[in-house]
């Protein structure tokens, strides 16, 4: 089964990470290494990525007359934001669980969600 980790940070660990050397940042991404080591020697890691500030975010919404309409983020003026993800492919949400307590921000910098993936390939989708 497959299920969606979602990465949020916060403003506050944005600037930190921001003002980290190259070096502090090389040493805070060691629990991200560890995870995509774990997950390949499982054979369950499908993607992960990274995402950019959301300031660089388009929201779009199509209307009813057919027009695309995008707005600049970011959105609404919340805490977290969605900083980046884990796909991943194992037996339980548990096993998901586990690898979503790797994550560094699940330690308090932020927070993590494990999400399951929805199976609409009955719809043909």
């Amino acid at each position: 089964m497959r299920f969606l980790i979602l990465i949020y940070d916060n403003p506050e660990s944005r600037k930190v990470w921001e003002s980290l050397t190259e070096e502090q940042r090389r040493e805070g991404v060691q629990g991200y290494r560890e995870l995509n080591a774990a997950l390949d020697a499982a054979g369950e890691g499908v993607v992960h990525e990274a995402l950019a500030d959301a300031d660089q975010t388009k929201q779009v919404t199509l209307r009813d007359d057919g027009r695309i309409v995008t707005t600049d983020g970011p959105f609404a003026e919340v805490k977290e934001q969605l900083a980046g993800f884990y796909l991943v492919d194992c037996e339980t949400i548990d096993k998901a669980v586990e690898y979503a307590a790797m994550i560094p921000e699940a330690s308090g910098f932020g927070y993590v969600e494990v999400r399951p993936i929805m199976d609409l390939s009955s719809l043909g989708i």
